[in-house]
């Protein structure tokens, strides 16, 4: 077998044929491990060997080993194309330029396994794991497969400072985009090489971002993403920046969101590698709506403020419901009922704007009896009035949009 061409990298060492034998067993599949470095001289070989060790000793696969050197200024890459040279299932990748998407890009992009994956050089996840995060893969059950240091049954040993950081992460992926996967940023990663290929076109981030980004457009494609828990001990002497990596991911995140909103983010995958989304359950229905519905209303406020300085009531608050009522549809299908792309969307916002009009009625009477009881109610006590009933109307709104506008029965028949 050859070595794959790499653009802009520098490849050494032979590679696992993916059909050898031994005595016990024949192997037939191949799994890629990247293992990306920068100035990682005193780790890479004692992190290389021992991985080695145990895949030679317990996985029933072939599996290839390639440290993906991204601009070290060390003598990183000399160890690596050392370890190449003597083991023949390890490779060894240098290129110019820092980034671990970058590398895990380069060498995903370019391989002939059946499924890829990536590891941390310090080794902080337990390796036991490694097959059942495969396993999944090689049989086609799932697309992509992630260690979660968050899964009930993981063993984390970690500071409070990461906890923390690595908990509110999660959870603002969660509440801000959706996210359904539990940990984003674990060293411990793998997919179906047919669906990586596919996904790293799209991914713009070539830094720590790389496995957020790739795990969001593989959710709203339909991709089916398994979880594995992992042992996972923290590496007292990582090199991290934490505030520069957390600026950057927010601004990933902004980014990710704007290409969400014009539903840019979701590919158009072979049917052997997509799944019916089914919608999100009730709780987290409930929760991504009462989001979106207090940023509505806090928008709707606003726009009724302003436009009360000019029109009468009734007309600033019809101003007011339509504009936000447009925004709070679009944000619902996407969020909180999990659908993208312009299927439908002019029959969604059409019905959502009848649920709107609900909305209207509620608030429009509430209104015109206030004014019938007290014709002089300044405009705190119409904006009290108008809350309540949008309160009302909201719930009206909710059980309209899950039952009737975005019910799964309906998108099926279609």
């Amino acid at each position: 077998m050859t070595q794959p061409a790499m653009r802009g990298a520098t490849a050494v060492g032979p590679l696992a044929t993916g059909d050898t034998t031994d005595d016990t067993t024949v192997r037939t599949r191949l799994v890629e491990v990247v293992v990306p470095v920068h100035n990682e001289e005193h780790t890479v070989e004692r992190c290389v060997r021992e991985l080695h060790a145990y895949l030679g000793e317990t996985f029933p696969y072939d599996y290839r080993i390639t440290i993906a050197d991204n601009a070290s200024l060390d003598g990183t890459w000399a160890v690596a194309t050392r370890l190449a040279e003597e083991i023949p299932q390890v490779a060894a990748v240098h290129l110019d330029l820092k980034g671990r998407g970058r590398a895990l890009r380069e060498v995903w992009g370019a391989s002939d396994a059946d499924v890829v994956a990536y590891m941390d050089v310090d080794l902080s996840t337990g390796l036991e794991a490694f097959l059942p995060l495969v396993a999944p893969l090689l049989s086609g059950h799932s697309d992509l497969a992630i260690g979660s240091r968050l899964h009930r049954g993981s063993a984390v040993v970690r500071g409070p400072k990461r906890e923390f950081i690595s908990r509110t992460y999660n959870l603002l992926l969660r509440a801000t985009l959706a996210a359904k996967f539990s940990d984003a940023q674990c060293g411990f990663k793998a997919g179906r090489t047919e669906v990586v290929k596919q996904l790293l076109d799209q991914v713009e981030d070539n830094a720590w971002f790389f496995d957020t980004e790739l795990l969001l457009l593989a959710e709203r494609s339909g991709l089916r993403i398994h979880e594995v828990p992992v042992d996972w001990v923290d590496d007292p002497d990582s090199r991290v920046d934490i505030v520069r990596t957390a600026l950057d991911d927010l601004r990933g995140m902004a980014r990710v969101a704007r290409r969400s909103l014009s539903g840019a983010d979701r590919l158009d995958l072979p049917a052997a590698a997509r799944r019916a989304q089914l919608p999100p359950g009730l709780g987290w229905q409930l929760a991504s709506f009462a989001v979106i519905g207090t940023l509505s209303t806090v928008a709707y406020l606003l726009l009724y403020l302003a436009a009360r300085q000019a029109v009468p009531a009734l007309v600033a608050n019809a101003v007011a419901l339509a504009v936000t009522a447009v925004f709070n549809t679009a944000a619902n299908r996407r969020f909180t009922f999990g659908v993208t792309g312009p299927r439908d969307a002019l029959r969604h916002q059409v019905e959502g704007g009848i649920a709107f009009l609900i909305g209207l009625v509620l608030s429009s009477a509430a209104i015109a009896l206030l004014h019938a009881v007290r014709p002089d109610s300044a405009h705190g006590v119409e904006l009290a009035a108008l809350v309540a009933a949008n309160a009302l109307a909201t719930l009206v709104r909710f059980v309209l949009l899950r039952v009737w506008v975005f019910n799964p029965r309906r998108a099926r028949r279609s």
